[in-house]
């Protein structure tokens, strides 16, 4: 910004600009595109009837035309799921049977499958072949109960069923205090002798359980999870086996009334 004692510069005159004259303006309309502007329905858009005009049924909702049945673009998608080293001997032992591990991941989910030995996880992707886009969802669950410890027929059974579930807890969650001795106590308590009280929890509540150290995992239907996990739970914190027991029995009495 300038002083305000400075001089004050003359500004330049501005330049005369040439009007264009009737030559000019016939040239200038000659070169522009040939519009009726007198009509005023050229600007306005065409009027479709059959777009303006909705179709409506005697409730006055309207009608729509019956969607297309388009096969979506499905794009291919790997899930890798990792291997604990005790169960990879149990991996490939089941890996090369035929009647095993193939049929449920490539011939009932529609899944490409790799067994990467080196970093020790299972890898599934999906391709053009997959119809369903749970499929690779299911595969990564019935690889994950395999490794969890499940049986290979157990662990089938999340393919075949939606009702199936699992759910993993911690003995240590359940009582905070427990010392090693402890801890090796409360995984006997559940097990019972040559895992008597573990097959009676089983039989009762129609559930499969691992016992992972002081990992547990079950695999049942939701309320049967339940079931399973109160009982564990009450031999972790001390409950007497015979009282589990009459608990299981009680809730086997009512599961046969049920159905």
């Amino acid at each position: 910004m300038p002083a305000p004692t400075a001089l004050l510069q003359p500004t330049a005159a501005p330049e005369a600009v040439a009007l264009p004259t009737a030559d000019q303006d016939d040239e200038f309309l000659l070169d522009a595109q040939d519009v009726n502007l007198a009509d005023p329905t050229v600007a306005e858009p065409p009027t479709n009837s059959e777009d303006t005009e909705m179709a409506v049924d005697e409730e006055g909702r309207p009608r729509f035309a019956p969607g297309k049945d388009v096969d979506p673009v499905r794009r291919s998608e790997t899930r890798k799921i990792p291997i604990p080293p005790n169960r990879m001997s149990a991996l490939k032992g089941n890996w090369s049977k035929v009647h095993k591990t193939y049929p449920p991941l490539v011939e009932h989910c529609k899944l490409q499958v790799r067994m990467n030995t080196k970093e020790k996880r299972v890898e599934l992707r999906s391709s053009k072949f997959t119809t369903s886009t749970e499929s690779l969802q299911m595969g990564a669950d019935f690889v994950s109960a395999f490794a969890m410890g499940f049986d290979i027929d157990d662990a089938i059974a999340l393919l075949r069923l939606d009702s199936l579930y699992i759910q993993s807890f911690d003995i240590k969650d359940v009582r905070q205090t427990l010392g090693t001795d402890a801890l090796g106590r409360a995984i006997g308590r559940i097990a019972g002798k040559d895992g008597k009280t573990k097959f009676a929890i089983e039989n009762a509540t129609k559930t499969r359980v691992v016992l992972a150290g002081s990992r547990v995992h079950i695999l049942g239907a939701f309320e049967n999870i339940g079931m399973a996990r109160e009982s564990i739970v009450s031999l972790v914190l001390g409950a007497q086996p015979g009282k589990v027991y009459n608990n299981l029995r009680i809730m086997a009495g009512r599961m046969k009334e049920r159905f």
